[in-house]
This record gives structure tokens, C-alpha cells and sequence, in this order.
């Protein structure tokens, strides 16, 4: 069954999306960012070049020629990993294919409205008997 991590206190839930990409990266991991939202999938992509000047991460977007082969996705689709080992949502709803994932991490910001859409999400999960773990972020910092 799928683990499900909120991290909550997001300053900037792209920049802890790309941190944890680097990480599952680093440890071998297929991730999927999961948005639908095209301006984001872009900031993600640039943020993912332009990250730390000496860490590349191998990513593409979703339907890309090249997807089948690389690690981190960044869109709405899963089609093309190798592996489901992660799934990063940055989305406002549940990601219809969250459990083919070992782990789910919702991140969740300072926003009101982004929270209470995120209690919506843990709810769901809940009801139906995931493990639920939460991590806070600002006491990471």
C-alpha cells in the first residue's frame, strides 16, 4: 500500500518538490512532479537546470520523446516510468494514479486555502486506511 507523507509549511512548494526530486535521484528512485498545471511544469523544469550549479538531474516532461528513459517526470502522467517509486504532488487535487506508488508526498504551503484543500486530500486517505506520516517543514529548517 502506497505511504502517504504531507509535508506542510511549504515557503515554496516548487523548491521543496525539486529538493526531494534530487534526493529520489540520488537514491536511484523514478519520480513523477505531479501537476496539470503548464506554468508550473515550467518553473519546475527551469528550476530543476538551474538548481545547484554541480548536481544535474536527469528530467524531462511528460510526453517527451526521451521520458521512457529518465528518472524524474515532470507533469500529469506516469505512462513513462521505469519505476513508481514516487509520486510529488503539487497539485490542488489527488492524483487519480497515487496508488500505483510506493510514497505519495503532498506538500502543502502557508496558504489557508492550499490547507484546507491538503485536510480535504489527508481525509481521503485516511478514510481509506493509508499510512499517514506528516512531516513539518519548518522545523527542518
Amino acid at each position: 500500500m502506497t505511504r502517504v507523507d504531507f509535508y506542510f509549511n511549504a515557503d515554496d512548494k516548487a523548491e521543496v518538490a525539486r529538493k526531494i526530486a534530487a534526493k529520489a535521484y540520488q537514491a536511484g528512485q523514478c519520480a513523477l512532479l505531479y501537476t496539470a498545471d503548464e506554468t508550473l511544469a515550467g518553473e519546475l523544469d527551469a528550476g530543476l537546470w538551474s538548481g545547484q550549479p554541480l548536481s544535474f538531474i536527469p528530467h524531462v516532461r511528460c510526453g517527451h520523446p526521451q521520458a521512457s528513459e529518465t528518472p524524474i517526470l515532470i507533469g500529469a502522467s506516469d505512462e513513462a516510468l521505469k519505476a513508481h517509486d514516487l509520486l510529488i504532488n503539487l497539485d490542488e487535487e489527488r492524483p487519480p494514479q497515487f496508488s500505483r506508488f510506493e510514497r505519495l508526498i503532498e506538500i502543502v504551503s502557508r496558504d489557508p486555502a492550499d490547507r484546507e484543500r491538503a485536510r480535504e486530500r489527508y481525509r481521503f486517505y485516511q478514510e481509506r486506511g493509508y499510512a499517514l506520516h506528516n512531516v513539518d517543514l519548518d522545523r527542518k529548517k
